[in-house]
């Protein structure tokens, strides 16, 4: 072991022991120990990481030598993704106790994603036009192994197949084989229908409703289990990251951060606020207090499913929300629901359009408005969905299929701390959907939501 390495682990321990005694000894409550180990993990990152530049060898890299401790805490996470999607959402269903009321709150919450959906690619594209993030990008510094891998990633996302396909993939063959490789929308479509199926059983379904209501709550309480484990799961997600991505790129693509990182901050603040102070009515403040476990968590691993058993959590427990409701909208957004994605494909059009020095007239506007809306809220379960939508939304004005190609591979390598805020945006607007559909159908519990402390 190398004398940096040692020291590393010397003070990451001494660290977690920290985070320890912040838990038992001082009652710190779990956002704020989260958070602590959101920025603990950064500095240790940037430290032991090599600085500015990051480590030239991501392997040999001492923070990533903790990074097993945040892979080991996403697979916790994973780990209740479909068992808690399940459950919630069938338990929701016969909550309901009319499988007339899907199709009111469903309405509702889909109406909603695609609104906030439509004014996020709006943002991405003033915010483009005002930071001009691709004046003066140079091109020719992109390397080939960098286009290479881009162009196999690419391949990999349109063997997913067109629009038809995906929506079809959506009715299950096996509901068992969905549920075993995580299919969201296939669990969506199933547990919904095994609701209803339940309450048009009767009094002989009841037994079953029983059953699946006791799991989901007890998969809720596993869950509280599981997020004790969130402050050093994301300090050392957070070291990799930092480490490993350096802060020098940060220089290069500087304008696009900071757009994008602007552009998320003013849609959770002036859309999901407004939407939350003025349509239904209550405190912003409290509502984002309600939810800093789950955004941390989306911020750390950049992923919604990942971070979707927290949401449910924060949404139910701090903000008052009726599980009925939760269960069924939350996993509903964390699939159709990619403002975050949207933000930063209006972002990438005029990055491209500057960089390659394309004109955009007002119908290139509209058309690429249109195409993100649709195709962010079409891309669940692609894989590479992000590098897919670019390249889709790139071709509408123009661009090339290789230019296409360029423009990505510039960004990809920096793409993980542009994802992770693109993740927190996208949980926060399924937040908001789910407490002002909840208020919208009677299942919001105010008390819970205006309380000053948060658990």
């Amino acid at each position: 072991m190398t004398p940096a390495l040692i020291a590393y682990w010397v003070i990451t321990i001494l660290l977690f022991g920290v985070l320890f005694a912040l838990a038992r000894n001082f009652k710190m409550r779990l956002w704020a120990r989260v958070l602590i180990g959101l920025g603990l993990g950064g500095a240790m990152g940037f430290a032991f990481g090599g600085g500015a530049a990051g480590c030239a060898d991501g392997v040999a890299c001492v923070p990533a030598s903790s990074k097993f401790i945040g892979d080991a805490f996403v697979r916790l996470i994973r780990m209740l993704i479909v068992p808690l999607i399940f459950t919630t959402l069938t338990a929701g269903v016969i909550a309901m106790g009319d499988p007339k009321r899907l199709g009111s709150l469903g309405g509702r919450a889909i109406g909603l994603y695609v609104g906030t959906t439509i004014i996020a690619v709006s943002l991405g594209l003033v915010f483009g036009l005002i930071f001009r993030p691709g004046i003066g990008i140079d091109l020719s510094a992109v390397g080939p192994d960098a286009v290479a891998s881009v162009q196999g990633k690419l391949a990999l996302a349109e063997a997913s197949g067109g629009v038809v396909d995906r929506l079809l993939a959506i009715i299950p063959q096996n509901p068992v084989a969905a549920l075993a490789s995580t299919d969201v929308l296939a669990i969506i479509f199933w547990a919904i229908l095994f609701g209803v199926g339940i309450l048009m059983a009767g009094e002989r379904g009841k037994p079953v409703a029983s059953v699946i209501e006791s799991a989901a709550e007890a998969v809720l309480k596993v869950t509280e289990i599981v997020m004790e484990v969130a402050p050093y799961g994301v300090y050392a997600l957070m070291a990799w990251v930092i480490s490993t991505q350096g802060l020098d790129i940060i220089v290069n693509l500087g304008k696009l951060a900071m757009a994008l990182y602007l552009a998320c901050f003013v849609h959770a603040i002036v859309t999901y606020g407004s939407i939350i102070r003025f349509v239904v009515n209550l405190p912003v403040r409290r509502f984002f207090g309600g939810i800093v476990d789950a955004l941390a968590v989306a911020y750390s691993t950049a992923s919604s499913n990942a971070t979707l058993p927290v949401t449910i959590a924060n949404v139910s427990e701090n903000l008052g929300v009726d599980k009925s409701v939760a269960g069924s909208v939350l996993p509903l957004g964390a699939t159709i629901n990619m403002d975050g994605t949207s933000i930063y494909l209006g972002l990438i059009a005029l990055f491209a359009s500057q960089a390659l020095g394309i004109p955009l007239d007002a119908g290139d506007y509209l058309m690429i408005a249109l195409t993100a809306t649709l195709a962010s809220i079409g891309a669940a379960g692609i894989p590479s969905a992000g590098l897919l939508l670019a390249a889709t939304v790139l071709s509408v004005f123009g661009v090339t299929a290789e230019q296409s190609v360029l423009i990505i591979a510039l960004i990809f390598p920096f793409d993980r701390l542009l994802d992770m805020m693109r993740t927190a945006t996208n949980v926060t607007g399924d937040a908001a959907v789910a407490v002002t559909v909840a208020k919208w159908e009677g299942a919001l519990d105010e008390e819970v939501f205006k309380a000053k402390s948060v658990a």
